[in-house]
């Protein structure tokens, strides 16, 4: 697996890869620790610009948290105006697998996972 699988540190707002570059894009908690950009539907974006059209997408993130990503129907909409053939998002916060002392909205309460095809 090694020979297939490699790590690169880039920008999650100016990714150094070309259109459709990919099959899968995988973001576990990264959008909202990218300080210089306000709008995180802008690295959403970035991250969707790389996959292939037809595969797929998943990224987890405090989607639930409005101060940072607002609306999530809002932000659902726009990325379906991107040309996304679909997308969900998943509630994580009442889920079981979250010990209950981390729901919190400043812990995991405000975390989604959002998946689908472009």
């Amino acid at each position: 697996m090694a020979e297939r699988v490699s790590f690169e540190r880039a920008d999650a707002a100016s990714l150094p890869f070309d259109d459709e570059a990919f099959d899968l894009v995988t973001s576990n908690l990264v959008f909202h620790e990218v300080r210089r950009v306000r709008d995180k539907s802008k690295l959403i974006r970035e991250a969707l610009r790389v996959v292939e059209k037809g595969k797929g997408f998943v990224f987890q993130d405090l989607f639930l948290w409005r101060l940072v990503y607002g609306e999530t129907d809002r932000l659902l909409e726009a990325i379906r105006g991107w040309g996304v053939e679909t997308v969900e998002l998943v509630d994580t916060s009442g889920s079981d697998f979250i010990p209950r002392a981390l729901k919190l909205p400043f812990m995991l309460g405000t975390v989604g996972i959002l998946y689908g095809r472009k």
